[in-house]
């Protein structure tokens, strides 16, 4: 039988009243801006699934295939939202695109991701739905490649469709490396492994393109982030405040960042603490000397304790 993995190193502390109460372990990886490995924390080589972190690449293989969307709407197809109105209509707007409506969508049935939003759909007298899912933008984006390939939509998320298949080969290209994991996501769809070298490798080649599909969804990405994520998240605050840069955080504590010029970051934190990955990637950005008061803003994670805060979320990079 193969050795176990070794443990994943503790990137974060739990500090509570000056005592540490608990720690998150993960890995994390740089890369300069000649895409070698600048530095890592913990095993940037074993496999990981980055969950809605491959969003971006999924969007560049649609691109290669003929989907044509404006700019909002293709960082939609990249995005989680937080299942605002206008990432709802933002979905709505891709499928009238190709002819077809919401009830195409084999997104399962969701309540908005942002708690605000969410509360205020409820009131409305929302119920759980598709299009409420925070991938929906990916898969009415899906779809719309579908349609233009004249690919069944019905099975579009069968890893054998000529869709998942196009995406896997992109995949495997971006990353460089081959998949050891095909799962299937929250949302439904194949899911494909790699590890934070090849996943930062990934955004990197976006983030460097000049020009062609690789460039117009880092440029989807730059100029409408808050489609990517929503308007209050801490994604779209790291991005506005790094010009140029493009990201995309991802279930289980993932999260990808890279720079117009060549460097970029992966993390993965073991326990899927979203708190923890909002630390680290601060404190990464940090110790390669980007980070500005904004990022560091994102990246504290106050622990309270009678109304008053008495603590943090502390990264150990």
């Amino acid at each position: 039988m193969p050795a176990p993995a070794a443990p994943a190193p503790v990137v974060a502390e739990v500090v509570r009243s000056g005592f540490v109460e608990g720690r998150h372990h993960g890995s994390v990886v740089a890369l300069a801006a000649d895409g070698t490995v600048e530095w890592a924390v913990g095993d940037a080589a074993a496999p990981v699934l980055p969950r809605s972190c491959n969003k971006p690449v999924q969007a560049l293989a649609m691109v290669r295939h003929g989907l044509d969307l404006p700019p909002d709407l293709l960082a939609l197809g990249c995005g989680s939202h937080s299942g605002e109105p206008l990432h709802l209509d933002g979905a709505r707007r891709i499928l009238a695109t190709v002819g077809l409506d919401e009830s195409a969508l084999r997104t399962p049935a969701d309540w908005p991701m942002d708690e605000e939003t969410r509360q205020a759909y409820v009131r409305a007298g929302g119920e759980k739905a598709p299009l409420a899912m925070n991938c929906s933008g990916k898969h009415a984006a899906m779809l719309a490649t579908c349609v233009v390939n004249g690919w069944d939509t019905a099975t579009y998320l069968d890893p054998e469709h000529p869709l998942q298949r196009a995406i896997l080969a992109t995949f495997v290209e971006l990353t460089g490396e081959p998949v050891a994991v095909a799962a299937t996501d929250g949302c439904g769809a194949p899911l494909l492994s790699t590890s934070l070298t090849g996943l930062a490798r990934a955004f990197r080649t976006l983030a460097v393109a000049g020009e062609g599909p690789e460039r117009r969804v880092a440029d989807a990405i730059r100029q409408h982030p808050e489609m990517v994520s929503g308007t209050t998240r801490d994604e779209r605050e790291v991005l506005l405040a790094l010009p140029g840069a493009i990201g995309k955080m991802g279930a289980e504590g993932c999260h990808a960042l890279a720079l117009p010029d060549g460097r970029a970051f992966a993390l993965k934190i073991e326990d899927g603490a979203d708190r923890a990955r909002r630390a680290v990637l601060a404190a990464a950005l940090d110790r390669a000397g980007i980070a500005n008061d904004v990022v560091r803003r994102t990246g504290r994670v106050e622990l309270h304790g009678g109304g008053r805060v008495v603590g943090e979320v502390r990264a150990t990079l």
